[in-house]
């Protein structure tokens, strides 16, 4: 009887352990689960600048194919150099060029970086882009002596510059804060072109609310069978990110918002860029 009350209590203390296990490894997973998915969004990203970039070269090789076809016995030496087709033919080359020589230094991580005042200042370049197009460019000045500090800078105000330089210790590591302040810029960067889409190309989309961070995004929408409007709530929380971190739905009809079907809507709009998940809803029939 000792025995099987002994075996009980071990068998219980086992189970309680294996709980306390399982409690542990949760954070991790779920910490794990958002490192891949960070990782997977800056691959992402990445192949929509290679697919640019193939694609300059495509349109390059179709033009000098064309121009074989025009000129078949012309070898390239005996192209007229001041013809308007040769003239075009060395710019898109060099345009080609430039664009991925400048890609691949922004995938080393490389800044461009100028010295001023002879040696005693530097700036520092942070380029931005999205889906494969370059967009704003910003600028650091910087004084060397008699400490590392940002004098001049067209960083937007809602950018947390210094704030960023504290908490990256920027006097000891200035590769870590430029990578952090380019992360900012360049998800700042995306959310603004994502709202910039939402209203080009979704015009029964109705934009109610954003800010100058475009950290948050109310949008209007208006259910097709019952003519329900549904206000939708994005908020980005994660401000090195150019995903909404929530989503939240209000209509009238609270079983609408519950429903499955809007349930996946919330996480197409968590997973996918807004405005292509718009598109998304659209062929789906859940909006106008």
């Amino acid at each position: 009887m000792e025995g099987a009350t002994a075996k009980g209590v071990l068998s219980h203390l086992s189970l309680l352990e294996v709980q306390a296990r399982s409690r542990k490894t949760q954070p991790q997973q779920s910490s794990r689960a958002k490192e891949l998915k960070a990782r997977r969004e800056a691959l992402m990203t990445q192949r929509d600048q290679l697919r640019a970039e193939i694609q300059t070269h495509k349109n390059l090789q179709k033009l000098r194919a064309s121009m074989d076809k025009q000129h078949p016995h012309e070898e390239e030496g005996e192209m007229d150099e001041d013809s308007e087709n040769s003239q075009l033919l060395r710019l898109m080359a060099r345009h080609a060029q430039l664009k991925d020589l400048l890609y691949a230094h922004h995938i080393i991580g490389g800044y461009n970086v100028i010295k001023t005042r002879q040696g005693k200042g530097l700036c520092v370049s942070l380029a931005t882009a999205y889906e494969g197009v370059y967009l704003e460019t910003y600028n650091l000045e910087m004084d060397l002596k008699p400490t590392l500090r940002i004098s001049r800078h067209n960083i937007p105000p809602f950018i947390p510059l210094n704030r960023l330089a504290e908490q990256n210790n920027m006097q000891k590591d200035m590769r870590m804060f430029l990578d952090t302040l380019n992360q900012h810029l360049n998800a700042f960067a995306g959310r603004k072109q994502q709202l910039k889409f939402v209203k080009e190309l979704h015009t029964s989309v109705e934009v109610m609310e954003s800010n100058a961070l475009c950290s948050i995004l109310v949008m209007m929408f208006t259910v097709p069978r019952e003519k329900t409007p549904v206000l939708c709530t994005l908020d980005y929380t994660d401000h090195t990110r150019c995903l909404p971190t929530r989503v939240h739905f209000d209509c009238e009809d609270k079983e609408l918002s519950h429903s499955p079907e809007w349930k996946k809507n919330c996480s197409l709009l968590q997973q996918t860029p807004v405005h292509k998940a718009l598109i998304t809803m659209r062929k789906m029939g859940n909006i106008v």
